[in-house]
């Protein structure tokens, strides 16, 4: 296997789900801002939405969406609890990250394409920069409700680290370099960001 990946919060949260479990696999960097590698048809091959990471398998077929290669890494690696070890655990973890996704990162992220990132994004799809404001106070609106939600807890599904705190820290690290800070009345999510921060798998997939 070889993992296809580039700059993004999106490559480095398979980087850092990998880094937890303790898997290595080789790495193809491609440059996705000024090489616009992503969109080269060779790689539209490979991932016919275009983007990184993608995960090229033994067989020689491709694998993309970040949560889909992190399932398929947790079940072909086995050792770990970032998913579960048991049908409730699966489930609780895959609510999170299900949650954070669509009610934080999606529009904290598009939030950033039609602004900071359109430059980069104009030629790519449609562009709304009239919504990137209302989608990113949605986006603070909804890490509100998690700020609430984390009192007393550890982690976001409680005392288990899994792959929602992964997804949420890569876009909160990367957001809050492009104008999307976590909010001072956060409390709780910045303790929680704080902790993350902390791991050795922050430190090896910076950059």
């Amino acid at each position: 296997m070889k993992l296809i990946t580039s700059v993004g919060p999106n490559p480095r949260m398979v980087r850092m789900f990998m880094a937890e479990k303790g898997i290595e696999l080789p790495l193809e960097t491609i440059d996705i801002v000024k090489g616009n590698a992503s969109r080269t048809p060779e790689h539209i091959k490979k991932n016919p939405m275009g983007g990184s990471p993608v995960l090229e398998l033994d067989n020689g077929s491709y694998l993309s969406e970040i949560t889909v290669i992190c399932e398929y890494l947790d079940e072909k690696f086995p050792g770990g609890n970032l998913i579960g070890a048991n049908a409730e655990e699966r489930g609780e973890a895959r609510m999170w990250t299900r949650r954070v996704d669509l009610n934080i990162c999606e529009p904290m992220l598009n939030g950033f394409r039609y602004a900071e990132g359109i430059k980069l994004f104009q030629n790519r799809f449609r562009c709304l920069p009239e919504a990137a404001d209302g989608l990113k106070a949605v986006g603070q609106d909804n890490l509100g409700k998690l700020n609430e939600w984390m009192a007393g807890k550890q982690w976001i599904a409680g005392n288990r680290f899994t792959i929602a705190d992964i997804l949420l820290f890569c876009w909160l690290d990367f957001l809050k370099g492009v104008g999307q800070s976590i909010s001072a009345d956060h409390k709780n999510v910045q303790a929680w960001f704080d902790r993350v921060a902390a791991r050795p798998s922050v430190a090896a997939t910076a950059g």
